[in-house]
């Protein structure tokens, strides 16, 4: 396995960097050798309102077929590494887990194991509902109503369809059509 690492709009020490290869490199011991080539990438933020998550970390590999990404952000890269490794660590370990839970339960019929039907792309369930007009602000109270992530909507302003999600920060997003 061959850690790459590299940087957007920041440089890293090379300690930081020797720190990444070894952390990383102990934390894919759960598949031993099944762990593909690493891609490590550090980025910096420069807006100080974002000081605690300064220094952003993004890693991307494979491992038993999956690609597996972890992001981790803090106020320093040596704290973006250990959080980043210990993700990595329990990401690989929760797959170890599905993989070995799924060869024990496959299913067997008369001595020989039944054949398990390939995951589709089908529709199992179709929601239509009635879409009345509504604002942005009565949107966002009926997704927070709802518990949901996302919610599409009639916009009374626009006299278009749109759809109010919350995004990754805690802050809301809307998408309209153009």
């Amino acid at each position: 396995m061959e850690v790459r690492v590299h940087t957007r709009n920041t440089t890293i020490d090379d300690r930081v960097r020797g720190l990444a290869t070894d952390k990383l490199g102990h934390a894919v011991r759960v598949f031993e050798n099944q762990v593909g080539d690493m891609d490590v990438e550090f980025s910096e933020e420069h807006n100080p309102r974002l000081a605690a998550e300064r220094y952003r970390l993004e890693i991307t590999t494979a491992a038993a077929g999956k690609v597996i990404r972890v992001v981790s952000a803090a106020a320093s890269a040596e704290t973006a590494v250990d959080q980043a490794a210990d993700r990595l660590n329990l990401q690989l370990r929760r797959l170890k887990e599905k993989l070995i839970e799924k060869h024990r339960k496959t299913p067997v019929h008369d001595g020989f194991p039944a054949e398990l039907p390939e995951p589709t792309n089908e529709i199992v369930r179709i929601k239509q509902f009635v879409m009345k007009p509504m604002t942005v602000e009565e949107a966002v109270l009926q997704m927070e109503m709802l518990g949901h992530d996302f919610f599409f909507f009639h916009n009374d302003e626009t006299q278009r369809q749109s759809v109010l999600y919350r995004r990754r920060d805690g802050l809301l997003g809307l998408i309209e059509p153009a």
